[in-house]
């Protein structure tokens, strides 16, 4: 039978999320519960302040407030006027969710309070709660979200071909068999299939580049939470007590950069997909 325990020995440090219990055949694991832990708190603290709002706020509405009007302003700047309204939703449950996840991992517990489970005869340590953002799966699930929503955002406001003209070019080789045909004078035909293809392979380029986005958001982001948590851990069992409260504050630190770099990521591209150029007007 299973049973709790705090680890004080150095555990097994495994990269992939460790697997709690399954239902209906899916794995649940310490990362899943972890993620629903942080959404059940930003949905109970959205909840609260939303039931006794103040005109003057005090307490947590006002902490709330000022970080929201505060990253508005960021937004702001990035994409100002009414547009900011526009982006804030998505770029701040981003940020916000991310923030979270990233410091409940250095709450007490967080890898050191699990279950002994038996795995191929041998007793392993199982933890109850991981950092949501040290599984790939998570990482990578948020930064589909962020380029799903990037396309959706430039299709609402540039409209679906308009937008779709930014991965597909095909105008160049329309105008090539139109002075083919003798639509328009034959005169500079070959420069015309020359940035017809040019514009194609800028197509292709645009559609590898959000394939990148993937990697890139998803893989910074487990990297530099996974890699604080091991060092967290390592630090923790070799020099226990005081040693390893500076680098706590240095994860603290880096577990916001990182939040602030996707969200901030996030909100250049949603500019960028949805900018429209002076002939588009």
């Amino acid at each position: 039978m299973p049973g709790i325990k705090i680890v004080h020995e150095l555990p097994h440090i495994s990269m992939a999320a460790e697997v709690l219990f399954h239902v209906g055949g899916f794995p649940i694991t310490n990362t899943i519960v972890a993620t629903w832990v942080s959404m059940l708190l930003l949905v109970v603290v959205s909840l609260l302040l939303t039931r006794r709002t103040k005109f003057v706020p005090t307490g947590l509405q006002n902490v709330v407030e000022t970080t929201l009007e505060m990253f508005y302003n960021g937004v702001a700047k990035i994409r100002a006027g009414e547009q900011a309204a526009f982006f804030l939703p998505l770029a701040g449950t981003l940020f916000f969710f991310i923030l979270l996840s990233n410091w409940m991992g250095l709450l007490p517990g967080f890898g050191s309070i699990g279950l002994i489970v038996e795995h191929h005869g041998e007793e392993v340590f199982v933890p109850l709660l991981r950092s949501a953002n040290t599984d790939l799966n998570t990482t990578l699930a948020l930064a589909l979200f962020s380029v799903i929503s990037t396309q959706i955002y430039g299709i609402k406001v540039r409209g679906f071909f308009r937008y779709a003209g930014r991965y597909i070019r095909v105008g160049g080789f329309v105008d090539f068999f139109k002075r083919l045909v003798g639509l328009q004078p034959r005169k500079g035909w070959f420069n015309t299939l020359l940035n017809a293809i040019i514009d194609a392979f800028i197509g292709i380029l645009e559609i590898l580049d959000e394939l990148t986005k993937l990697l890139s958001f998803s893989f910074r982001l487990f990297g530099n939470i996974f890699a604080g948590e091991v060092l967290l851990i390592v630090i923790s069992l070799l020099l226990p007590y005081a040693a390893p409260l500076p680098f706590m504050a240095l994860e603290l630190f880096v577990g916001y950069i990182q939040a602030f770099i996707f969200a901030t990521l996030t909100l250049v591209f949603m500019t960028h997909a949805t900018a429209v150029h002076g002939h588009e007007h």
